[in-house]
Formats: C-alpha cells, structure tokens, sequence
C-alpha cells in the first residue's frame, strides 16, 4: 500500500469538517512551502546536489529550522541511497513520511484531565499572542463537550485583560472569577479554586499575566500561583499550556524555550496558524523541545480551535498533490 494511501485511512475516521478546516487554515503554508517543493520536483526531476541544496532552501524558508532541516535532508539522501530512488517524484512521499514522523515524537499529545473531578489548566504566553481568545475558545470547546467550565482572570497586571476575558465569558455562557484590576494574581486563583470545587466545575481555565518572559517577577509570581493551587488540588495545575503567535516564526520559538525552561510547560497552543506561510515552525518547535503541539488556531471563528494532529497536517498541506498522485496510482493499476 503506498504512503498515500495509508495517510488517507489513518485519518479516514476523523470528521470531513476537520479535515477541511486543517487544508484551510494551512492554505498560505501550503502556498509557500509545498507548492514550491512540487515546482522543484518538477523542474529538476533528477535528485542531485543542487536539488537538495534547493529543497533545503524551501524548508528553511518555511521556518522549518536549521537544525531541523540539516537533520531531514540527511536522512532523506539515506532514504534515497537505500531504496535507491533516482526520480525526484518519488521522494515527496517519502518527504511526507519523515514529516509526519517529526511532528509526532515520542510524547502524547492528549490533554491530562480528570475523570469525574477538577482539572486545572493554566495558560501562559507573552502578551499579544491570542492567549485569551484561545482561552475563550477552549472554554467553548470543552462547554460543546458538555462540560461545566470555569475561567479565572489571573492577568490582573494588563489594561482590559479582565474585561476582554469576562466578554468572552459571556460569550460562551460561563463563569469568570475576577478580581479589581492590579490584585495579587495567585488571591484570584484561589478564590476561583475554591469556587470551581464549591460548584462541582469539571474544568477550570486560568489565564496569567504575559509580561515578558524574561522578567524574573514574572517567574516567581508563576510559581506562587502553582503553590497555591497546588495547596487546595494537589496534583494541579494538570496541563500548563504555552500560547505562542504562529507568525512569529523563530520568535515564537525563542519564547517557547524560555518559558519552557522556566514553568514546566506540558504543551503548547500555537495560534494564527492560518495567517503565516510558515507553518513549519510547527515542525521546528515540536523537535527542537519536545513538547507536544496539543491545539493549533485554524481561524476566527469560536471552533476554528483544534486539536493538533500530525497526519491532518502533513495530509492538509500535501492535499492537492496526495490527490494527484492516488489518481495516477488507480490509473495505473
């Protein structure tokens, strides 16, 4: 069976909806990156030096990074030795098998929640990021499920970031704990803890002020609000996820490192994912820390929030071309 088809069937059971929504949201990558990969698979047909140090290039250019970069065009020329593939055609699947396996890893991407109890999740992030808004939509996502949902509006430091947290609160029909604006981030914490428990909440959202991850105030008031949370659920918080702009490209993952260092991140949320052409950073980030992607932000609207899938991204972005080739293959059988 070729690779292709076995890209199609491992996603066979996920819904048509989000399938569309991942080929959408990875249009402007897809342009930039995958459509230049097809031209130069084109033009040079052959698989030389100058093909390589092309591809290269193309992969760079879409933030894939260096490291990364250098690591996959190795084990693509040993790919290339081994099934000893002359036609440069022939290597875009192989390409789409390494990629997959990159953005994979080790690691479980699921999130950790508790069955039939509180779990505690705390955002954390620079400020501009989308921090909120995908607050706001992971609320509407797990309310959708059927569960009851709590926000806290930690991030008492920001001009309007109660406010802009309150309005999304409404929005989706659930209870924002707050307090005035300049409190102590970890008393709202443990006022909203405390209410969440009281009020058999299943899940509760805790934004965090996003002032620059190098401020060294910043780390210490992050570990006061885990200690107090920590004193009223013990095994809390249980995922702490990093909001990070997907259009910042290698600045987002400068960022990644530092707060990963810092506050024991257990995932990352990578938002705007539809307004860059480089969505390879996906893939740069996902190797050079190892932590999971566990949502991308595909949109604006409330459900264009997913959870990330590596065979959905690797199969949106080669979309066109998986189709082309699956009716070249059933055309020559």
């Amino acid at each position: 069976m070729s690779f292709f088809k076995k890209l199609k069937e491992s996603i066979a059971t996920k819904t048509e909806e989000i399938t569309t929504k991942f080929t959408e949201g990875l249009s402007k990558t897809r342009t930039a990156f995958v459509e230049r990969v097809e031209d130069l698979i084109t033009r040079r047909k052959k698989i030389d030096e100058d093909f390589y140090e092309e591809l290269e290039e193309i992969l760079i250019g879409a933030d894939v990074g260096v490291n990364t970069v250098m690591e996959l065009i190795e084990e693509l020329r040993t790919e290339v030795r081994k099934r000893k593939i002359e036609d440069a055609a022939d290597l875009q699947p192989v390409l789409s098998e390494k990629l997959v396996d990159l953005l994979k890893g080790e690691q479980d991407a699921s999130m950790r929640l508790v069955e039939g109890g509180l779990s505690v999740i705390l955002f954390v992030g620079v400020n501009g990021v989308g921090k909120t808004t995908t607050i706001g939509k992971l609320a509407h996502r797990y309310k959708s499920q059927g569960k009851k949902v709590m926000l806290a509006a930690g991030d008492t430091f920001r001009a309007g970031a109660i406010e802009q947290l309150e309005v999304w609160g409404e929005r989706v029909g659930v209870e924002v704990i707050k307090q005035q604006a300049g409190s102590d981030p970890a008393a709202v914490m443990f006022d909203a803890v405390k209410a969440a428990k009281n009020r058999g909440v299943d899940i509760l959202i805790c934004d965090t002020a996003g002032r620059l991850q190098n401020k060294v105030n910043l780390m210490e008031e992050l570990n006061k609000i885990y200690r107090v949370i920590q004193r009223e659920v013990p095994d809390a918080p249980h995922e702490v996820l990093l909001a990070l702009d997907a259009t910042t490209g290698q600045n987002a993952l400068q960022q990644a490192k530092l707060f990963g260092e810092k506050t024991g991140v257990t995932g990352l949320v990578l938002t705007k994912l539809d307004g860059t052409a480089k969505g390879g950073i996906v893939i740069a980030i996902r190797q050079e820390l190892n932590i999971p992607v566990k949502f991308v932000g595909l949109g604006e609207k409330m459900d264009d929030l997913q959870e990330f899938d590596s065979d959905q991204f690797v199969h949106a972005l080669f979309a066109g071309l998986i189709k082309d080739r699956e009716e070249a293959e059933e055309g020559s059988n």
